[in-house]
């Protein structure tokens, strides 16, 4: 994609019937933003990164937050802050799709 151009976010989702969809709108050494796209019943189970900050905004849907033993119901406009160390997962609860726009900084290393 080449920047900077006007972007829908919610255009770009790309679901998959096995597990969570996973699209990159941007990525630079500096930072990540993409979505994460939930079918009903699908999650991103609980993990974390040590040297890495999220933020969840939900785009579009329902959902289940998990952040640090907590469960977070989370709907479109809300955004939720998981910082770096902190065990963080999604689970989309509702019987509709889930679209969570994504930032990470700094950004994964490309494996």
């Amino acid at each position: 994609m080449n920047h900077p151009e006007l972007i829908q976010p919610e255009s770009l989702a790309q679901f998959n019937a096995a597990k969570m969809g996973k699209s990159t709108i941007f990525m630079s050494d500096r930072m990540l933003v993409g979505l994460n796209a939930f079918e009903p019943g699908q999650e991103h189970a609980l993990h974390g990164h040590a040297d890495q900050d999220k933020v969840y905004h939900v785009l579009e849907g329902n959902g289940l937050f998990l952040l640090e033993g907590r469960d977070i119901e989370m709907g479109a406009g809300m955004m939720l802050v998981a910082p770096a160390g902190i065990p963080h997962g999604v689970r989309n609860t509702s019987d509709q799709r889930l679209i969570v726009l994504v930032f990470m900084a700094p950004a994964p290393v490309p494996r």
